[in-house]
């Protein structure tokens, strides 16, 4: 069944060939379709399109098919295109000639438009609730191990001392960052397009201010063309808010497969966290983060992808928008499990201290030598070529004390502001307003 289909059947080759992974696909969008059809059909009653008592027995029947999918008792039927076909099939068939009247106004276009925005809005709730856990950790672990030092690189060689809770504070503010970038997608998928039909509007009285507040969107794309310019720049900015927090968890896992390695050794995990070898017996492998870590790295290849598969489209609609979905849909359960799994693998992870008590480690404190010098009187660039000199000679005795105090530094970690602004930035997505919203429409 197809919704466009008139009295001529489309080859079976071609058909398949167009519909693709379209019917598993769709199912994540079940849910949303069926909200926009509730709210788009209390705005055809609204202006007349639709009777009181049509209106009555579609919005029962949506509600019905919506907690079907919410118990996972929805299907697509073979032989039925998308979604949308199937909903629409369903309603007709248990409420008759007022199934066929829920599509006034509104073309394909748009209704995969406002299903992709609040299928996206749900994606990203579900991003942001699992770095919050995430978050949580690392800022936990920074506290607990705030005084444990570690060494600090650069060019892979030890350059001055750190710590781990500057290092698990440092990933903690980064996904500070990352969700500011995550929340400007947000923003642009938080507006309505529904209402813009197949991309040049419709000679219907629509009344689109009120989907949008029905649908508990910020407000509108307004105009039409643009509403359908959209598709692809909306999965394109989604991706690159994506791409931060996996170039965060990459950027952590390869951190965390160099300090298991054993010729670091600050960090460990239970045995049963990790990994053998068939031939080796003493290996435990960071298999979770090496995975992490490629998983991540692919997410960061998506907005590139996207923007290829987008590139010198002209305005107005395009079947190769539909392909989008083959690369964005999986990425969202992927980058969920990578959030999950890291989350859970912090929870037991195991800190190595008096690391730098190792005589291998005494030029990380060449810098601290230097500064004393100067805070004695000694002008820096002499103290600093005084403490080069007794390295070169073999003299050079370190004194292993760390006094940072400035604001971020090993004795000032600032973890309370960071919470603060990582706090800031969830509550200005505003998730309750929108999920009260939608909640209201299916009550």
């Amino acid at each position: 069944m197809k919704i466009w289909q008139k009295n001529t059947d489309v080859n079976h080759l071609v058909e398949s060939f167009t519909v693709g992974n379209d019917r598993v696909l769709d199912l994540q969008l079940a849910a949303a379709d069926i909200v926009g059809s509730l709210a788009h059909t209390r705005m055809l009653h609204s202006i007349g399109l639709l009777s009181g008592d049509d209106l009555d027995a579609v919005q029962k029947e949506l509600k019905q098919l919506y907690r079907e999918v919410m118990a996972g008792e929805f299907t697509i039927e073979e032989g039925v295109e998308d979604v949308h076909s199937q909903v629409e099939l369903l309603l007709t068939k248990r409420v008759g000639e007022a199934g066929k009247k829920i599509h006034s106004g509104r073309s394909r276009n748009d209704q995969v438009l406002v299903d992709l925005k609040l299928f996206f809005r749900t994606e990203i709730e579900t991003l942001v609730k699992n770095t919050e856990v995430l978050f949580e950790r690392l800022i936990t672990l920074s506290e607990q191990y705030k005084h444990v030092l570690l060494p600090g690189y650069t060019h892979l060689q030890i350059a001055m001392p750190s710590s781990f809770g500057l290092w698990f504070g440092a990933y903690a503010e980064s996904l500070v960052d990352d969700l500011e970038l995550l929340q400007a997608a947000w923003k642009v998928c938080n507006k309505n397009p529904l209402g813009s039909a197949a991309g040049y509007g419709s000679s219907f009285p629509l009344n689109r201010q009120m989907t949008t507040d029905l649908l508990g969107f910020d407000s509108l794309n307004y105009n039409v063309v643009y509403a359908q310019m959209g598709r692809g720049k909306t999965e394109r900015i989604l991706a690159q808010g994506m791409s931060a927090l996996a170039a965060t968890l990459a950027k952590l896992s390869m951190d965390v497969c160099l300090y298991m390695n054993q010729n670091f050794g600050f960090i460990t995990f239970p045995d049963h966290l990790t990994t053998g070898s068939s031939i080796m017996p003493h290996k435990k492998n960071p298999d979770v983060f090496e995975l992490v870590r490629s998983r991540c790295n692919k997410i960061q290849a998506l907005p590139n992808e996207i923007a290829l598969m987008t590139t010198n489209l002209p305005s107005g609609y395009h079947r190769d928008l539909q392909l989008l979905k083959e690369n964005l849909f999986p990425a969202f359960g992927s980058l969920n499990e990578c959030l999950e799994i890291t989350a859970f693998m912090l929870e037991n992870i195991r800190i190595k201290e008096g690391i730098l008590d190792d005589p291998k480690y005494d030029y990380l404190f060449s810098v601290e030598v230097v500064n004393d010098e100067v805070l004695s009187g000694v002008p820096f660039r002499e103290a600093y070529r005084n403490i080069g000199l007794a390295i070169e000679a073999g003299t050079f005795k370190p004194r292993k004390e760390v006094n940072h105090t400035h604001e971020g530094s090993i004795g000032n970690l600032c973890n309370a502001e960071i919470r603060q602004a990582f706090n800031r930035v969830v509550a200005a997505y505003g998730f309750d307003r929108v999920n009260e919203a939608l909640q209201a429409l299916v009550a």
